[in-house]
């Protein structure tokens, strides 16, 4: 079996915030083979299908999705490790290659550690933390690229901060070939400890997020400029601010998308009439709101 088609998904089981109506369509991919025909379909029916992966930075509509959904995360998880090399497929967790890499003994990947996000979606926004970013370490990424697959350096993937070609480009993620340092373990683990303590202190983690709610604006850090605003705790329904970080907004009693959305609204609002400066979210909005 190539895929599994579900009708009537519910969404609120594959995002990272819990939310979401249903999907009328939900592919489930296991293979190249599996992906293409999908895709083949949606070309038929002339729509764009919406690619996810852990839905670590996804809100989608209470409304729901009327695109297909393909979920790449069964079919493209494997991880591969040949001396310094690491090859991981789209779907594989960001978190599981930086213990892969811990495993072989390899540094570079320890920013990593702790980010929920699969492969896929982390070369798409050139994904980061802790002074580290997916451009550092990449040497190249294999996309399909109408219809076929294709290898592209990372200095042709157009990285910037939170920013990819694949943002501008008709391309799918399949892999993403990282080269990195031997090193100790020791110290390897002890910086992966280090951010991992850190996210647990200063991060919501016990509560249904997106990760940051905002990119960093230039000369900013969005979590201050919400906390200087007198956000800290603001809710709209079951959305929150979250009082640990205020770069964070949560789901803290069953909020819905609409609530986030709201919130993060009323969050740029505020922030712009105090500050002048305007924020912008993360997070990528699917479907009506």
């Amino acid at each position: 079996m190539n895929f599994e088609l579900r009708n009537n998904e519910p969404m609120n089981l594959h995002t990272t915030f819990r939310t979401g109506g249903t999907a009328d369509r939900y592919y489930r991919v296991y293979n190249i083979d599996g992906l293409i025909e999908v895709l083949k379909v949606c070309e038929s029916e002339g729509v764009t299908p919406l690619i996810i992966g852990n839905g670590s930075n996804l809100l989608v509509s209470d409304k729901g999705i009327r695109v297909p959904v393909i979920d790449i995360r069964s079919g493209f998880d494997n991880i591969n490790v040949n001396d310094d090399v690491i090859i991981a497929g789209a779907g594989a967790i960001l978190s599981k290659v930086s213990i892969s890499a811990y495993d072989a003994g390899l540094e570079g990947l320890e920013f990593a550690f702790g980010i929920p996000g699969t492969v896929g979606g982390a070369v798409y926004m050139n994904a980061g933390a802790y002074g580290g970013e997916i451009k550092d370490v990449a040497v190249s990424v294999e996309a399909l690229i109408d219809g076929k697959v294709e290898t592209i350096a990372a200095d042709e993937m157009d990285f910037s901060y939170r920013h990819s070609r694949a943002m501008t480009d008709n391309m799918i993620i399949l892999s993403l070939t990282l080269k990195l340092q031997k090193g100790d373990k020791t110290e390897i683990k002890a910086r992966m400890d280090d951010f991992s303590e850190r996210r647990k202190s200063k991060q919501p983690l016990e509560y249904p997020s997106a990760g940051s709610t905002f990119k960093r604006p230039e000369g900013y850090f969005a979590g201050k400029l919400i906390m200087d605003s007198g956000l800290s705790g603001r809710s709209v329904g079951g959305a929150m601010v979250s009082p640990k970080h205020c770069g964070f907004i949560i789901n803290h009693d069953n909020a819905t998308s609409e609530d986030i959305y709201n919130l993060i609204l009323n969050v740029q609002e505020e922030v712009y009439d105090k500050f002048g400066v305007r924020l912008e979210p993360e997070v990528k909005f699917i479907g009506e709101f």
